[in-house]
This record gives structure tokens, sequence and C-alpha cells, in this order.
């Protein structure tokens, strides 16, 4: 193709056009060219049809189910122009080089400066980057529900991929899961928000799928599992296999793997609210236990083990088959190379959920860890998100990619603060977590009761004459249900589950941003647990009787930024305001409610704009149990049980002193 004013130019000024060089020529020099008198065109050859074709730019999506591989799928992208497909190499080799147009072989051309293009080639690339294999087909997960959306939203999405949209749609709106009865067999009334977790935890049992349960501490994690769990029994009763196929919806038990100091709260709870799941806790090796894993699980509807058994015995654990994988204060497995982690992640069950209200303390790589164990294929390869996500986030704060990793988690995270749920809670909740003895504890404790039981009830027929050692003894077992080391300083050494309790709901604590007050009789004790608290990096501000600058440490904790402030009972039980914080733990029952109301509002009072969560952490088979059962039973009597002097009332009869030994 040659043209030139006046005549043929020489041979040497010839130029050869092709490609893109030539559709550009060809569709705005030439026109211009032959518009002039002063420019001879001459055209020999076929002239190539180029015409403009972006108009007609369609993206397709389509997914095909790899055999074997139920959570994964292989993704077909396609790109049409006038209804003929375009080379996706050729395509996306064009749009890395940074090319304006792509030429069709048969002249068709259209632009690549579309934002639909782009955002495809993103997607793509951040897909590859996080794979397994980035160099292998372009795979996606049934949990990367929120990278599919995107890319829905940029293409027309075929039958076979309309199935599986339909499949997780769910996960990218709460509001569109389809909504199914509470539980009739529950034993509670659910707040909205309550509610709705329990359909979004049933959605993803349903579907096969997995997440995190995020809610901030106090707002019913373990009672939106429960209905979970009494739901998946009230399906089984049916005998409806066909309606949840990833389920297969089996007899077998779920399993809830706890810290070993809630075991015995997590069965109080279900005896509470779903009296009709039978509920097993297994707190001892199945070798000390005796007998086998399916004799635990047989007629279970759930099986509740610790961090600890699930490592120990994982042969047994790892080998059954379970209905769902329930971690509570999943916390625990935030380090993907712990021992504890790799055996939550090798546990067989068609659907796994972290229930945590800290998902991240530290790092990023924490919360992968969780999600590789709730939702696998999320985010597959530990290295490429550290890399892709972990890194950038961390070290420069990289605001897109924050945004990007947010919605990509948003489907598979259901996290609720308690300032977003303020107005379906009451001002003031209060709830009992029951914690279960350490065995070597547990050990020391009945050695004593047995020694006090037997002098008490030998001075039981003349109480008024005998208080002061009825007292002593009672006040010993007291302390001994909190730490071994009150009692005796050689036990220092035993395990104290009181404080490993209360270190898991202050994590939570501090973690979702609030403060709280820490209540105790025993100053022995409140100073161990300060000690356990600053030794795990919790700034903790401290008042007993013994404190001189009461003011200034008071001062301290409402101007300051320490999360807990412990007190005695004594020092702490009149005339303090601490509005500051929203979370009270009462680490022993004492034998007068109204004391325990005194401490409780100290943050539950005018000037409180936070509605106010309260603990009674009460150890589970020991006088303080009996405590509580007394005062149940006799609420009128206890408001005189001891009188300022700390003496007992002789409102306490014979007949309740026994049942405390009982």
């Amino acid at each position: 193709m040659r043209g030139v004013p006046g005549g043929s130019p020489p041979r040497g000024d010839s130029i050869t056009l092709r490609g893109l060089d030539s559709m550009t020529f060809s569709t705005e020099v030439l026109p211009l060219l032959e518009g002039r008198d002063d420019v001879r065109v001459e055209l020999s050859g076929r002239v190539p049809d180029y015409h403009e074709a972006g108009d007609s730019l369609e993206i397709g999506l389509a997914t095909r189910e790899l055999d074997g591989e139920r959570d994964w799928f292989d993704l077909g992208i396609s790109v049409t122009v006038e209804g003929r497909e375009v080379p996706f190499s050729d395509l996306f080799v064009a749009l890395a080089h940074g090319q304006s147009y792509m030429l069709l072989p048969d002249g068709a051309y259209f632009s690549l400066d579309k934002p639909e293009l782009a955002a495809l080639s993103r997607l793509i690339d951040e897909a590859r980057a996080l794979q397994d294999q980035p160099d292998g087909s372009l795979r996606i997960s049934r949990f990367q529900a929120g990278l599919w959306e995107e890319l829905s939203g940029i293409g027309v999405v075929g039958r076979q991929a309309a199935a599986w949209q339909q499949q997780v749609r769910g996960l990218l709106a709460v509001d569109e899961i389809d909504a199914v009865p509470v539980p009739a067999a529950l034993n509670a009334k659910l707040r909205p928000y309550q509610v709705a977790g329990f359909q979004w935890l049933r959605f993803l049992w349903t579907h096969g799928l997995g997440g995190i349960l995020a809610d901030d501490m106090g707002l019913g994690k373990t009672l939106q599992t429960l209905a979970l769990i009494q739901h998946a029994k009230d399906v089984a009763r049916e005998e409806k296999p066909a309606v949840f196929p990833n389920t297969g919806v089996r007899k077998t038990p779920f399993l809830i793997v706890a810290p070993t100091s809630v075991l015995a709260n997590w069965a109080a709870e279900a005896h509470r609210f779903a009296p009709d799941l039978r509920v097993v806790t297994v707190s001892d090796t199945l070798g000390r236990r005796g007998g086998t894993l399916a004799d635990v699980t047989d007629g279970a509807d759930a099986v509740v083990t610790s961090y600890t058994l699930l490592r120990l015995d994982f042969e047994a654990f790892g080998g059954h088959e379970w209905a769902g994988l329930i971690l509570d204060e999943a916390q625990y497995v935030k380090n993907h190379q712990s021992k504890a982690y790799q055996c939550a992640r090798k546990v067989t069950a068609p659907f796994k959920v972290a229930i945590t209200g800290t998902p991240m303390e530290n790092n990023l790589m924490e919360l992968w860890s969780l999600l590789s164990i709730a939702a696998p294929g999320l985010f597959p390869n530990p290295d490429r998100f550290r890399d892709y996500y972990a890194k950038p986030i961390e070290r420069t704060g990289n605001s897109d990619l924050l945004a990007q990793l947010r919605r990509r988690i948003r489907p598979l995270i259901m996290r609720r603060t308690k300032e977003q749920v303020a107005a379906d809670l009451p001002e003031k909740q209060e709830q009992i977590l029951e914690v279960e003895l350490d065995p070597r504890h547990r050990k020391v404790y009945q050695t004593h009761l047995q020694r006090e039981r037997q002098k008490v009830l030998g001075l039981l027929e003349d109480v008024n004459h005998n208080r002061f050692t009825i007292l002593r003894s009672l006040t010993l077992l007291r302390q001994l249900s909190l730490h071994a080391a009150l009692i005796d300083e050689e036990l220092k050494d035993v395990p104290s589950a009181k404080i490993d309790s209360l270190l898991e709901q202050i994590e939570d604590v501090v973690g979702g941003g609030h403060r709280a007050l820490v209540f105790s009789q025993f100053t022995r004790f409140l100073r161990i647990a300060r000690a356990r608290l600053e030794a795990s990096g919790v700034e903790c501000c401290y008042l007993d009787g013994t404190t001189t600058n009461r003011a200034a440490v008071i001062s301290s904790f409402k101007e300051g930024t320490a999360p807990v402030f412990l007190i005695s009972l004594k020092a702490g039980g009149f005339g303090l305001n601490l509005t500051e914080a929203d979370y009270c733990f009462l680490l022993d029952p004492w034998w007068n409610p109204a004391t325990e109301a005194q401490a409780v509002d100290r943050t539950h009072r005018i000037g409180q704009t936070r509605n106010v969560m309260v603990y009674r952490l009460i150890a589970s088979g020991t006088i303080e149990e009996k405590v509580m059962a007394l005062k149940a039973r006799k609420a009128e009597l206890f408001s005189s049980v001891i009188d300022s002097d700390g003496a007992f009332s002789s409102a306490l009869s014979a007949d309740d002193i026994r049942a405390l030994f009982a």
C-alpha cells in the first residue's frame, strides 16, 4: 500500500504495515489521504474488511464440577465478538501488554479500554495468584462467593454456572437466605439477630459450606449453634436426605471442640436450651474413659471434647465421619503450624464452623488459619495468601487490597457487635459460665470435701455454737473451688479452670474493644488472676482493701486505656461509678445477692450508655453449685445470711448447711 504526492516514491521509502498498524492506517489515515487532491491512492489486492465490533462484546461464565473434588469447579470464561469466540490467551496477552485494541482475523476489532475487560483481567489475576497451581487451569471454589459475585457482575452466567450461583447466593446477602422456623424444641426465644445467625448457619450446613461465627462476646453464639444442631436432628428425624445432598443428613453426631475450661458450660447450655439433644461430654482420653469412640457417639446428637483430647485421641476422632465440626473459641487453632490446627483441618465433616469473638488478634495469617479450616477453598495456599494479601496490607497498609479482602471474606463471616444489635438487647443480661476443674484440681477438692464434710456434719447438732468453725470449712471449700494454691502454696502449679476461662473471656472482650470489671471476695485469687492476665499482655488496674492510692487507681482506669479492672468485694462494693466498662465478671458466687448486685452496679448505673454483660463463673461439681442452688431456692433468705461482720446469720439452718455438703 503506497501513496505519495506528485508521483511514485523511491523504492527505499516503502513501508509495510501489519495487524493493528494496518488497521489503524486503513481506518484513520487512509480516509484522510483519499480526501486530498494532491494525493493519489492506489489499492491492490483484497482490501481487509476492518470494522468496529466493540458493542457486540460479551463475556460468558461457565463452571464444571471436578471429579472427586466437591469444593472445586473448573471456571470457564469466554469472550465473544459478533457471536464469534475470541482466543482467550490472545486476549490476555494483549491486555497484559497494554494494547488499546485487539484485531481479529476477519478484520473485526474492538477496544480493550473497557471497564469490564479491566475487571476481568484483575479478577483472573487474583484467582490465579491465590490458587495452589497458578499455572494450571483456572478454578473457582464454592467458598469464593465474593469473587464469583464480581465475575458474574461483568458477564453472562451460563446454565451450569447458574446452578452453582444458586447454591452460594445466600452467602452474598443474608437477607436473601430462605427462612425456616426456629426449632420448636428449642427452649429459648431467639432475638432477631440470633434468628438471622441461625438461618445463616443452617444455609451453610444445608449446602455443605462452612464459615466463622464471630459475634461479639455475650451475643449467644452457643445458642445459635445449638439451634442449628437441633434443626439438623429434626431434619434427620424426617428422613429426607435428598433435600440436602451436600450434608447427606446422616444421623452421626456433630463434634464440638472447645477449651477444657468450658466443656461443662456446653453441656449446661445444651441442657438448658436444647433438652431434646443428647450431648455427650468427653473430658478424658478414651483410654482412661474406657470403651471406644463408637460407644460415645452411639445415640448422641453432639459430642463435646477439648482441643487437647482431639490431639491426643486424633486417631479415633479423625477416623470418624461427623455431621459437622464446631470449633468453639477457635482462636485455639489460629496458628496453622500447630498440632491442634492440623487435627481440626483433617477432621472429616461436610460442614465446619469456627466460633470466636476474635477471629484475628495479631496478623492476617491467623484469619487465614480459621478460614482454611471452615472454608478451605477460599484461600487454599497460605504462602500465596501471605504474599498477595497479608504482606501488602500489613506492611504498606494497601487500602484497595484490604477492601478487596473484606469483600472476599464477607460471605463466610457472620459478625455482629454489641453496638450493632443494642436495640435487641436488654440493658443488662446475665449468664452463668460453668467451668470444669482440672483432674488434679478435682482430686485435691474431693479429698478436702470429704474431710470437711465429716467435720461439719458432726457440728450440726449445735449450729449456733459452731458457726465460726462451719464458716471456716465453707470458706476453705469456696477458695478451693477457685485455685488449689489458696489453701496450699505447694499446689500453685495445679491448673485453675477459673483463671483459664477468665483469660479466654477477657481475650474476647479486649479483641472486641470492650472493657471489663473482674470481682472476687478473695484478694489472693485476684492477685493470681492479675499476674496471669499481665503475663498474657493484658494491662490491668487493681483495687483491694490494702490499696493506699485508691482515688489514683480509680482515675487511672477511668481516664486510661487498661481494659481490665480487678476489684475485691470489700474495696469495690460501694462508691464506685465505672461506666467505662460494659462487661462484668464475678469469679465466685457470693452468699448475699444484694452484694453481687452492688458489684454489678459499679458499671450498670446512671451514665452507662451501653448494654452491660454480666458473667458468673461457677466451678461445676463444687460447693459453688450448691450455693447457687440454695440461693435459687431461698432467695429471700440470703439477704441476711451474712451480716456486716461477716458472720453467719441465724437464718441459715442445719438443713441448709447439710445441703451445701451433700
